[in-house]
């Protein structure tokens, strides 16, 4: 099992890293305002953070859910994610459709195919401190992402299988 991920800033990109894990290092995408140790919602930034890895979502139909430590449920068309501070279901999933401001899970560009979620403002949620931090499938080219760590789905479904809620990713910027 994978007990510690760390992602560091790649020189010249803030919106781009580099994953480390067990001495093996991989491209990764960040968010769109770089590490920040001040996360605020809807800032794009990536949490300057240690988190660990509390379970997931996959989509049945384009990425396999690979034997795993960790318990991924399959993301339906019902699955959202609250964003709103002041909602009493805020940075936790929803049942959509939802009255407030909400990202959607069943996603056309197969980014949250395989989505794990990060323990990033959850005990206890700060109001504004930020929602649906991630680790996910990134875009092509690692284009940036809201705030959350992407690695292309070969990474992905290799790492899968030897992460568990023990395993702790680490944002150092």
């Amino acid at each position: 099992m994978i007990a510690n991920i760390v992602v560091r800033t790649r020189p010249g990109d803030r919106t781009k890293g580099l994953m480390n894990v067990d001495g093996i290092v991989f491209p990764c995408a960040l968010g769109r305002g770089g590490v920040t140790a001040k996360k605020r919602e809807g800032d794009g930034g990536t949490p300057l953070a240690r988190m660990r890895i509390l379970g997931g979502y996959h989509r049945r139909d384009h990425f396999a859910a690979h034997s795993s430590g960790l318990k991924l449920k399959p993301i339906t068309p019902t699955l959202g994610w609250c964003e709103v501070p002041n909602d009493r279901n805020y940075n936790r999933p929803v049942r959509m459709p939802y009255a407030v401001s909400h990202e959607r899970m069943l996603r056309d560009d197969r980014l949250y195919d395989a989505c794990l979620v990060l323990d990033w403002n959850i005990r206890p949620r700060l109001r504004g401190r930020g929602s649906a931090i991630f680790f996910h499938l990134a875009r092509p080219g690692f284009t940036p992402t809201q705030g959350c760590v992407a690695v292309t789905s070969q990474v992905m479904a290799r790492l899968l299988p030897r992460l568990s809620t023990r395993t702790v990713l680490t944002v150092k910027g």
